[in-house]
């Protein structure tokens, strides 16, 4: 790590690209230094960019589906020697498609990094704000926490769990200096929809919110100690809100048209386009 300042100190998972990479911007525009990690080997390039800032910065690689990648991660926190005043539990990745198409161990690799490791480091590390009477958890969840997800079936599970738990941990923790806020995100303009394979989706062709936008959103939201906020745009906001009105059944449906394998307009025109050079 660049040398370490009397700023306060965040940890931010997921911080390569999109809402994560935003999420670290934001701490070291709000005087924090920052630990970040992520899977993939562009974390350091990253923390290249961060650090140009002045701030400390440092990266990890460490893969969070994985016991070891969490418990490389609290190590790298301890040789830090620094109180969490912020940890920012962001990672997570997306499948997509039918249940009974999509890879079991893709799912289960989910699983792990969208709830596994959320629960792996906040047992690790939220004691030690517990004993020190301070600090701010943000959990990344989502709009699709709050209502069935076809076609993100198991995603939108691990989501639902990600703000039941941040909710149960904030009323848990209520008196004793920590807070816990869930960000809850709508369709965001991130590689989140090439990584989940939804490239012919409704949604990954629609209007997506700004990562900055949505992470100034959370980031504000934590700092304040709020108990959870979507994010960004009207639209996250009114999908957030029909999540928590509407029945089970109408919202399931909702999501199916936005989710569903060629429910997009490319793909539709694709199909089109291959019938007519059959027909002709």
């Amino acid at each position: 790590m660049a040398t370490a300042t009397n700023r306060t100190f965040a940890v931010v998972t997921g911080a390569s690209t999109g809402i994560g990479y935003e999420l670290a911007k934001q701490c070291i525009e709000h005087d924090f230094d920052i630990l970040i990690c992520a899977e993939d080997p562009g974390i350091h390039e990253a923390a290249r960019h961060l650090g140009a800032t002045g701030a400390a910065v440092e990266a990890v690689r460490c893969d969070l589906a994985t016991y070891e990648g969490c418990e490389k991660l609290v190590r790298t926190v301890d040789e830090a020697a620094r109180p969490v005043d912020a940890l920012i539990l962001n990672a997570g990745v997306g499948v997509g498609g039918p249940f009974v198409q999509t890879d079991l161990d893709d799912e289960i690799r989910m699983i792990s990094v969208n709830a596994i490791s959320i629960v792996h480091l906040s047992k690790r590390i939220l004691p030690r704000m517990v004993n020190r009477g301070s600090g701010r958890v943000l959990i990344t969840a989502s709009i699709a926490a709050t209502s069935p997800a076809p076609y993100l079936s198991v995603y939108g599970a691990t989501k639902a769990f990600d703000l039941s738990f941040a909710e149960a941990l904030r009323f848990e923790l209520e008196d004793t200096g920590v807070t816990v806020t869930a960000l809850q995100p709508g369709a965001t303009d991130t590689e989140f929809f090439e990584r989940a394979h939804m490239e012919s989706t409704k949604v990954a062709e629609g209007k997506k919110d700004d990562p900055a936008d949505v992470a100034r959103v959370g980031f504000e939201a934590m700092m304040a100690g709020k108990d959870k906020v979507i994010a960004a745009s009207l639209k996250s906001k009114l999908e957030g809100l029909a999540g928590e009105l509407l029945p089970e059944k109408i919202k399931a449906k909702m999501q199916a048209g936005q989710t569903k394998p060629g429910t997009g307009h490319k793909h539709e025109e694709d199909i089109r386009d291959t019938l007519s050079k059959k027909h002709h």
